[in-house]
């Protein structure tokens, strides 16, 4: 009986390492990708994310273990309009996994499905700051694009795995009726604010402003990743000031020393909010990314009385 007990077991742990084994290995560069893509993706994958929700996306420390993980992986799915391109391509280079080459059928651009804001014209310089000349990465911030976000990677986890299509398919299905209802609560949480101005650390809002009537007048850089100068910050100071702007949000990796001098020679309070899953302990996922950030909001323009 004992060793009939003990090949049971043995048979057990092999089903379990044979199933295993059928997951398709997908890694991303944020955590909201894998957020969306754990929606989609269900126990047919297995997730993970490179960078982490409180790190600038931008500026990465590209870690040898990342290479260990691209190497093994089926697919692999970037926020792209070159958001990574400081730290992501290298790896992908050292990576020599052939399936997640950029164009290889295991590579997802999920900007590609999105609505991209903010794509500059005319010619761009390095005087303009870090400017990405295919327009602003922080796209995710708009639960729409999380749809599309979502559309793109089951459609690609099923291009890669035809048989569990109807799976991938059934889990978006749900994914983004659930989002669907979500949304209809914050644009109506958000409805009695809309029009409040705010000032931002970064550009790193303007879907999440523009879904939910956020008007952004200012930021705290002068331009787009270039430190905050003392002319600048002045001349924001006396713009907050004639436009009586009361809310400055600020991404969780910046210094809170100018946004707060700031806020102390305007009145306005200083929010500390994250534009990324991950980027406090309470945002655990995409949809509670939203849910922190309105509750945030919301309170903070009542606290105020910023319009």
């Amino acid at each position: 009986m004992k060793r009939i007990s003990l090949l049971t077991v043995a048979a057990v742990m092999v089903a379990a390492a044979a199933s295993a084994q059928t997951k398709l290995t997908v890694i991303t560069t944020t955590e909201d990708v894998a957020s969306i893509g754990r929606e989609v993706g269900g126990d047919h994958i297995s997730i993970e994310s490179l960078a982490r929700g409180y790190q600038d996306p931008h500026f990465v420390e590209a870690k040898p273990s990342f290479i260990l993980k691209l190497q093994k992986a089926d697919l692999l799915v970037a926020v792209g309009r070159e958001l990574e391109i400081g730290w992501l391509p290298p790896l992908i280079q050292q990576s020599r996994n052939s399936r997640i080459q950029p164009g290889s059928q295991g590579y997802l651009d999920a900007s590609l499905g999105a609505a991209i804001l903010e794509i500059p014209t005319g010619t761009i310089t390095r005087a303009m700051g870090d400017v990405h000349p295919q327009g602003n990465p922080h796209y995710w911030m708009d639960p729409e694009n999380g749809k599309r976000i979502a559309k793109q990677i089951a459609d690609k986890l099923s291009e890669i795995r035809p048989a569990d299509r109807p799976y991938f398919q059934q889990r978006l299905a749900d994914f983004t009726a659930r989002l669907d209802a979500a949304e209809k609560r914050w644009l109506a949480q958000m409805s009695p604010f809309r029009g409040t101005k705010v000032v931002t650390y970064h550009r790193s809002f303007p879907n999440f402003s523009e879904r939910f009537g956020l008007d952004i007048i200012g930021y705290v850089e002068p331009k787009p990743g270039i430190p905050p100068t003392p002319q600048h910050t002045l001349d924001l100071i006396n713009e907050m000031k004639r436009q009586n702007v009361k809310i400055i949000l600020v991404e969780p990796y910046f210094d809170l020393k100018t946004p707060n001098a700031i806020g102390r020679d305007t009145g306005a309070q200083v929010l500390v909010m994250p534009p990324s899953v991950g980027g406090t302990k309470e945002v655990t996922d995409y949809f509670k990314l939203f849910d922190y950030d309105i509750n945030l909001l919301m309170e903070a323009i009542k606290k105020s009385g910023a319009k």
